[in-house]
């Protein structure tokens, strides 16, 4: 929770600090609670955000498929991968943090802008056969599927910290672009494919850790 309070500073004082946001990409109150975050030593939503972020980024990035995107606002990492198909589709992928206190810490949102109808029944498929596969597993997912879109609910643990968070959905994310590349690479051999991607998910889920 946020509240509105009335400060006095001295006017060199709100200079740096503007310098520093203006360096940061973020408002003069913002820079100011984190300042005082840190001086206090508290954690606040934003660093824990940013903190998950960097994992995912370092993990996904440095030698994986992905590529960072221009991210729409603190509170989201827009990434893009490419798929083995006729002009090299690209899939975006977009995960959410939420900053407030909730069952879930956020939502993962995958599209794939294209006017293929081929393509898109693909990507449709692929995620019906996703959706399957977890809710065989773990039951009720909370997710919904558009053409050439699909979102769903992140349960990372609350109780893990920001790093474990961001190393969760990051492993997550490897995983269901890996097995989409598959799928889309063995679009003629569907039941082997289907067959081949829950062996991977189960394998990856074998510890019983879950971002679900």
């Amino acid at each position: 929770m946020k509240s509105v309070y009335s400060l006095v500073l001295m006017d060199d004082v709100v200079e740096q600090v503007d310098r520093l946001a203006y360096e940061a990409n973020t408002s003069r109150s913002n820079m100011i609670n984190r300042i005082l975050a840190a001086y206090v030593s508290y954690e606040t939503p934003e660093q824990r955000i940013r903190e998950a972020f960097s994992c995912m980024e370092r993990l996904l990035t440095n030698e994986g498929p992905f590529q960072r995107l221009l991210q729409p606002s603190e509170s989201m990492l827009s990434l893009r991968s490419a798929l083995a198909y006729k002009y090299n589709p690209t899939v975006r992928y977009c995960v959410e943090l939420y900053r407030g206190a909730s069952e879930a810490v956020g939502e993962l949102r995958v599209s794939l802008r294209s006017q293929n109808a081929a393509l898109l029944g693909s990507f449709s498929r692929f995620f019906r056969l996703w959706n399957g596969i977890e809710q065989s597993r773990w039951g009720t997912v909370d997710s919904t599927l558009e053409s050439g879109r699909y979102a769903r609910r992140l349960l990372a643990g609350r109780n893990l910290s920001s790093a474990e968070q961001g190393e969760r959905i990051a492993g997550y994310l490897g995983l269901l672009d890996g097995c989409m590349k598959l799928y889309f690479a063995s679009l003629d051999e569907p039941e082997r494919t289907a067959r081949t991607i829950q062996i991977r998910y189960n394998n990856f889920f074998a510890d019983g850790d879950t971002v679900l």
